[in-house]
């Protein structure tokens, strides 16, 4: 009998519901960070395909190999926010890198219609989408956990079984998000052709 009692109040104050949670955002950090593996390996395909095409873009490919090396090296805990702010801006790093790659690109028109290129930039806007969903289910899942740790009468079974506020994905300067883009369509006159 007093195990049945003792059952009832466990199922009742939370400690289940904090389990299978805990056990959902793991999961879903697990998923963040194969997906930034995925790309963090397709990285050196990407640089050594370019570098084939576009050598005299040294600096560019090093910066790419630099942060990939970088975001690397990083030992990420997800439950650490100080760890998980260093390893959002290591992949903020890999991400501008990338993006000044295939900026690049653009001046290279043999490349741009290179078959490995064109593969293998599929594949990297392919695993862009892939982060974007792991991150916003890792989100979800840490805003359900964190909901049942602040929520009474599960409060209490997280505090007494030490189960804190998981931190979260967060902007490095959301007042600059937040402010409209400046648009100007005002473009400078030209001078008429002789």
């Amino acid at each position: 009998m007093a195990v049945m009692i003792f059952a009832a109040a466990l199922s009742g104050c939370g400690y289940n519901t904090l389990q299978t949670q805990d056990e959902q955002v793991k999961a879903a950090w697990s998923e963040v960070l194969n997906q930034y593996q995925r790309r963090a390996d397709l990285i050196p395909n990407l640089v050594a395909t370019v570098k084939g095409f576009a050598a005299q873009e040294q600096e560019v490919l090093t910066r790419v190999t630099e942060a990939r090396a970088k975001a690397s090296q990083i030992q990420v805990d997800a439950g650490d926010p100080a760890s998980l702010a260093a390893f959002q801006a290591a992949q903020g790093e890999i991400s501008g890198a990338l993006s000044r790659l295939l900026v690049t690109v653009e001046a290279y028109p043999d490349l741009k219609s290179d078959q490995n290129f064109r593969d293998l930039q599929a594949q990297l806007e392919g695993t862009e989408n892939r982060i974007t969903v792991a991150r916003n289910r890792y989100i979800q899942a840490v805003q359900e956990y964190n909901g049942t740790v602040r929520q009474f009468p599960s409060n209490l079974t997280a505090m007494v079984f030490g189960h804190d506020v998981k931190p979260n994905f967060t902007v490095e300067n959301e007042a600059a998000i937040a402010a409209p883009p400046a648009v100007d369509f005002s473009r400078p006159a030209e001078s008429p052709a002789p």
